[in-house]
């Protein structure tokens, strides 16, 4: 099934979307898609729901994360080959981990901030987890048991904040509406190989991101099993797994967003989104 949060920022109510594509309220059923709800074992809950029963939402209305907020939003970095190429980096032999600030996360058609002081504010169309089950030191033969589910995520990034002010990367990645997901969460059953996902981003309706997520160099089997042997996974956390090549930073001459631009962006079987840049 398809979990949606839809409603005005702060007032959100969790939905569902049906077999016949039609958005619903599931509010009688579960007061969020929060940390606390997700580990209340949410996926047995919704089992065998009749959506058609349920209320329909309004047309138009605003769609938010999926997620009410996360406890953990954690990112892993040149993940594609093509996309380490283009940045000049070497192919990583483990996984490149940092984290976004939970305060980032947004919903998918809401304006991206152009935070003060920005020069070079990037894209990057990523495949997200959603973790339902607490992960501690989980093989990778039984990490995908722990996902709730897979989201589009646009890991939206201020690279010279990122690479040139010292520090971690969190700084480039981490401001107000920085962190773009949804605009559902598609469970497990909906999404038969996480490894086999088209993805693409446009800026401005030119394409510049193309990808597949079988060119990932880390699996997010392998990710989730990896992450779980150094920290505790738990409900609700967020694990967004690197992007293919196109961004702004890879181009030649570089090209990096301003006021004004908008992106549009999808992968397979997790829709799209839809985001204009507005000056803070």
């Amino acid at each position: 099934m398809k979990l949606i949060r839809f409603g005005e920022r702060g007032q959100e109510k969790p939905g569902l979307i049906g077999a016949d594509g039609k958005l619903r309220d599931a509010s009688s059923l579960v007061s969020d898609y929060s940390p606390e709800t997700i580990a209340q074992d949410l996926a047995g809950k919704l089992a065998g729901v009749d959506v058609s029963t349920l209320p329909e939402v309004p047309e138009g209305v605003r769609l938010g994360s999926p997620v009410s907020r996360v406890g953990h939003f954690i990112a892993i970095g040149l993940n594609y080959a093509d996309h380490a190429a283009e940045t000049g980096s070497p192919i990583p032999s483990e996984p490149i981990v940092f984290s976004k600030a939970p305060s980032c996360l947004s919903g998918p058609n809401d304006d991206v901030l152009l935070p003060k002081g920005s020069e070079k504010l990037d894209w990057e169309v990523e495949l997200a987890v959603v973790i339902g089950k607490r992960a501690d030191n989980v093989s990778e033969a039984d990490a995908l048991s722990h996902v709730l589910g897979y989201a589009l995520c646009n890991d939206v990034s201020e690279r010279a904040w990122q690479a040139e002010r010292g520090g971690q990367w969190i700084k480039g990645k981490s401001a107000p509406t920085f962190g773009p997901l949804g605009p559902w969460i598609a469970t497990p059953d909906e999404i038969a190989d996480p490894q086999n996902l088209d993805m693409f981003l446009d800026v401005n309706g030119e394409r510049c991101q193309t990808g597949n997520t079988r060119t990932m160099i880390f699996s997010v089997a392998h990710i989730i099993s990896y992450l779980s042997s150094f920290m505790v996974l738990e409900p609700g956390d967020v694990i967004t797994t690197g992007t293919p090549p196109g961004v702004g930073l890879g181009m030649k001459p570089q090209k990096f967003l301003k006021a004004g631009d908008e992106m549009r962006l999808g992968i397979a079987s997790l829709g799209e989104q839809r985001q204009k840049v507005v000056a803070r």
